[in-house]
């Protein structure tokens, strides 16, 4: 399964015996998968096996399901029942004999309840009617969502080479950045009146320079950008997964601007920062 937006509209129309089914289906955003349902009174009964087909093919957001039957042009086709108007026919020559100034027309005749009828539905007719339109209009909603899925794959997969690219950039300014400040501790230490042991000096050093390593922050978000690429290929939902591990990118950030006591590295803590947002806000769309 690619990667699918949690946005997406879609609708069709089927024409039926007993009218037009038409349908749409459409999505927002959300944490789970909730599903709304409007139906019209002939298809109430139907929301459960509509409900189980759309949870088969829709992990997450929260869409929206409308079902209507329309009549046909015209209304609904008339049927005359036979044997009812031959019993009132009947009817009307005994009371003819009886009162002979009694008059009935065909409008009156046609009022009587059971004269006209209207085709009954077939309960399992429309329901194989109404899956078969949903169905069809969830592929289209499926396409639709798979569509503007790459296009944000597209737009994370850039974000995420570019953090990989700062991370090695800070990576490759790191020595000289350690050697900068080494070399600022050690003439602050000259400066002093009283001079230091060299062996304690020395230890000092190693102490204030450990303090701003940030080898581990850099190898973690290596394999964060690993771990992103992978995510990006699997053929499920990923939209959960991305968003925790967007956590994990956050904090490496939030430690490499900690740790930094260069402007180099300060920037590249803000810029990694901007892109992982953009990317929390691409991800937020995603199935």
């Amino acid at each position: 399964m690619p990667i699918r937006s949690m946005t997406a509209f879609a609708s069709g129309e089927r024409p039926t015996a007993w009218g037009t089914l038409a349908c749409e289906l459409r999505s927002v955003n959300h944490r789970f998968l909730e599903v709304g349902v409007r139906l019209s009174d002939d298809l109430r009964a139907l929301e459960p096996a509509l409900r189980e087909r759309i949870a088969a093919r829709i992990a997450r957001g929260k869409v929206d399901l409308s079902l209507r039957l329309r009549a046909p042009e015209g209304g609904a086709a008339l049927e005359l029942d036979p044997q009812r108007v031959r019993e009132l026919g009947q009817l009307a020559q005994d009371l003819a004999a009886r009162f002979p100034a009694l008059h009935t027309d065909f409008a009156t005749l046609l009022a009587v309840p059971g004269v006209l009828r209207t085709p009954t539905v077939d309960p399992a007719a429309l329901q194989a009617e109404t899956l078969e339109l949903l169905d069809a209009v969830i592929d289209e909603f499926v396409a639709a969502r798979e569509r503007e899925g790459a296009k944000l794959a597209a737009v994370i997969r850039e974000r995420v080479e570019a953090i990989a690219a700062i991370a090695a950039d800070v990576r490759a300014m790191m020595p000289a950045i350690r050697a900068g400040q080494r070399a600022k501790l050690e003439a602050r230490l000259a400066d002093l009146a009283m001079p230091l042991d060299p062996g304690r000096l020395e230890q000092e050093l190693v102490i204030w320079l450990q303090k701003l390593d940030v080898d581990e922050e850099l190898d973690r978000l290596d394999a964060h950008v690993a771990e992103a690429r992978r995510v990006l290929g699997l053929r499920e939902a990923v939209g959960r997964r991305l968003d925790f591990l967007l956590q994990e990118f956050n904090r490496e950030a939030n430690t490499l601007g900690s740790k930094s006591v260069d402007a180099r590295s300060s920037a590249a803590a803000v810029e990694l920062k901007v892109l992982i947002d953009q990317v929390r806000e691409q991800v937020q769309n995603i199935e």
